[in-house]
């Protein structure tokens, strides 16, 4: 499954043949998107406007898919928050939606049949892109792109106030360790990744990156990968050291990435239409899938 940003869909792919199964258009940029656990529906956020140095207001809705009958089911309005982009779903499959405008996430308890939030708390920063969430969550980290800060906020507790902590410039990528204990981040101005303490919000660990590091991806085995958008290429990372451990030149530029369930590979979206098979065993690119224009967001699910 994957978003086609600038072809304004969600399409599907048969991973055999990379053959384009089935598209379901959508309002112009949609960009982000999560599956509940059952791979019954997918919840697109509609960013609106092709990447975040475009102004303007942007989109205010998610848009709720039936994935095996490549079907929108229907259009969850959620005005007035607007460039609605970093989403994220927890293990009881409720929805958590980052407005950048308003600065705001919101939750959405039900999301199969909520028409509206049932709760909102601010994001503790400015121009609030992406998300990570604890997997029961009780606790999101937001980067927020102008204000340069991350911050803890407490999504089910209303008097708990957000948690800043100053990375570096322009947080965007973001992951969670598998224990939950440290939270990897991308600067995108800085040229550096850090690690922060989760619990007291400072960082434990930086280290240079390559140019402009856009996305952050943990792998089963705890190794990360990480889309230098600057650069054209990815860099395998060392979660103890942050020091990178292979660097990989890509044709395009890598825009974001998803891993097979099972087998060592990377589905990686090139901004020259095309998924590149990255098999992480032998560090290379395997094969590729033509896409339509500007593939995003992934997701490999068996049906």
């Amino acid at each position: 499954m994957l978003v086609e940003k600038c072809s304004h869909c969600f399409s599907t792919y048969d991973l055999a043949t990379g053959e384009r199964i089935a598209s379901v258009a959508l309002p112009d940029y949609p960009h982000e998107f999560v599956i509940d656990s059952h791979c019954r529906y997918a919840y697109v956020g509609h960013y609106g406007v092709e990447h975040s140095g475009v102004a303007g207001p942007g989109g205010h809705s998610v848009f709720q898919i039936d994935i095996r009958a490549s079907e929108l089911v229907r259009t969850i309005d959620l005005s007035p928050y607007n460039r609605l982009h970093g989403l994220q779903i927890d293990a009881q499959d409720r929805l958590y939606a980052l407005s950048e405008e308003r600065s705001t996430l919101l939750v959405l308890d039900t999301p199969q049949t909520d028409a509206a939030p049932r709760r909102a708390v601010g994001s503790g920063g400015v121009k609030s892109h992406l998300l990570a969430l604890s997997r029961d969550g009780q606790t999101a980290y937001c980067m927020n792109l102008l204000s340069h800060t991350v911050a803890k906020v407490r999504p089910w507790d209303p008097l708990a106030a957000p948690v800043l902590c100053q990375p570096g410039e322009k947080p965007e990528g973001c992951c969670l360790s598998a224990d939950e204990q440290t939270l990897y981040v991308t600067n995108r101005w800085s040229n550096t990744l850090a690690a922060i303490d989760t619990a007291s919000m400072t960082v434990k660990r930086e280290a240079p990156s390559r140019n402009d590091p856009t996305r952050l991806y943990r792998y089963r085995d705890g190794r990360m990968l990480v889309t230098n958008y600057g650069e054209r290429s990815l860099s395998i990372v060392d979660p103890d050291t942050l020091q990178e451990l292979a660097h990989v030149p890509t044709e395009a530029r890598a825009i974001a990435l998803s891993f097979h369930p099972s087998r060592p590979l990377a589905y990686v979206s090139l901004d020259d239409d095309r998924v590149g098979l990255f098999n992480l065993e032998t560090r290379a690119f395997e094969s590729y899938i033509a896409t339509q224009r500007e593939p995003d967001v992934s997701r490999v699910v068996y049906l």
